[in-house]
């Protein structure tokens, strides 16, 4: 059986070969040439898995309806980690899709003891720090969103702790809060088909939370009436939880399909077109009908002093409303991938992978592909120290910041209306 993988760790080693062969995460590549436009994130590497994006890829090639979901867990200040889901969340949004971001705070409660002010506080920083990346959309607080709570309960009747314990490596000294906080993300994850009707849904999410998907995507199945299956000549529409009376709903709505005991089966129609159809008579039943979500899984970038980047390392990352002589510190304290010496440097030429700086601005600080090219080239051919790299870095950071935070200030109101 695969290792727990625990989405709460902020120091766990993630091997991304591991999760992609043993929970069937696929990459991304093959499906980019379906998008109208491909975003910096996905072209260079820092969205590297997906599941099911398919759907979502046409919806957007087709401009049909598709659900952006996220949430942010609200135990601390939002910093330079959270940014690329952000900018994630805001490019699907403007693609399309119909947005909706929740503000975990009875996870941070549960799971890291935040008061509910505190929780409250910092929740408002990460909306306006949305809210200044473009994002126009919906928001909730869990906590104050009585139908999410409502269809947690109802989610929690497909899970038992058994299953917990299996994905997510729970303990006997685990909370019941805790359990709950999971039940109340993959709520989250369905709400906005509940909210504004069933479609494809996307979550973006660093790899560490897949259990969050594939959690969801089981309790999402088990929460159908109904079971349609591919049989290569025919389509074939299974009865699960339906209702007296469901299987013959389906054969009445299938036009020209032959009812059994238990089933339906149907040619001459796709299985995409009996889905839709299948999925009205699940509705009209009282039925969720809900799309199996979908999900993309970036790389995480780098602490500036190497390894993870954490809250409880403070220099690892910097916050958005930090004061820039803090930050400058941070940039020119940061790891880079020089050589020991300006010799070697200039001989041999620097290794921007293994470089804290580079990936600060492949991630964030550099938007032209031509630009960040060119820094590539100085460092491999040796032409800039890794002092003077950094200190155009600085630059860069600082002019982000500052167009940021007056963003941050004209749109703070929305996050208060929430």
């Amino acid at each position: 059986m695969p290792e727990a993988l625990n989405p709460w760790s902020s120091a766990q080693a993630i091997d991304t070969r591991r999760l992609f062969d043993d929970f069937g995460i696929e990459p991304i590549d093959p499906l980019l040439d379906l998008l109208p436009e491909v975003p910096a994130f996905m072209r260079r590497g820092i969205i590297i898995g997906q599941r099911e994006y398919r759907p979502i890829a046409l919806a957007i090639r087709e401009q049909r309806p598709f659900h952006v979901l996220t949430g942010f867990m609200p135990s601390g200040h939002p910093h330079l980690g959270h940014l690329l889901v952000m900018r994630e969340v805001v490019w699907h949004v403007s693609q399309g899709g119909h947005g909706m971001i929740t503000i975990a705070d009875r996870e941070a409660h549960a799971v890291r003891g935040l008061s509910w002010e505190d929780c409250d506080r910092y929740g408002r920083e990460y909306l306006t720090a949305l809210f200044a990346l473009g994002y126009r959309g919906e928001a909730y607080f869990q906590s104050k969103n009585q139908a999410l709570k409502d269809l947690a309960f109802e989610a929690a009747t497909k899970v038992n702790f058994s299953e917990l314990q299996a994905i997510y490596g729970f303990e006997p000294e685990t909370t019941l809060a805790h359990a709950m906080s999971v039940i109340t993300q993959v709520a989250d994850i369905l709400f906005p088909q509940v909210a504004s009707g069933p479609a494809p849904t996307i979550v973006p999410v660093g790899l560490d939370q897949d259990p969050h998907i594939r959690l969801t995507r089981d309790v999402a199945s088990g929460l159908r009436f109904f079971l349609v299956e591919d049989r290569g000549d025919h389509v074939s529409v299974r009865a699960k939880n339906a209702p007296e009376g469901g299987i013959r709903a389906v054969a009445r709505a299938l036009s020209g399909s032959r009812a059994y005991g238990g089933h339906v089966d149907v040619r001459g129609m796709t299985y995409e077109a009996v889905s839709d159809i299948v999925r009205e008579v699940e509705r009209d039943l009282g039925g969720f009908g809900f799309y199996a979500p979908s999900a993309t899984y970036h790389t995480f970038m780098p602490g500036l002093l190497g390894g993870k980047m954490s809250s409880s390392v403070p220099d690892s990352s910097f916050g958005f409303s930090e004061a820039p002589e803090t930050v400058r510190k941070k940039i020119l304290r940061a790891v880079t991938g020089g050589r020991p010496t300006l010799e070697e440097q200039q001989r041999l030429g620097g290794e921007p992978d293994r470089c804290t700086i580079y990936e600060l601005n492949r991630f964030h600080m550099c938007d032209d592909d031509a630009e960040l090219a060119e820094i590539r080239r100085r460092c491999l051919n040796g032409e800039i120290t890794c002092g003077a790299c950094k200190k155009e870095t600085v630059n860069r950071v600082f002019a982000f910041l500052a167009d940021f935070r007056e963003r941050m200030d004209e749109v703070e109101h929305l996050a208060a209306e929430v």
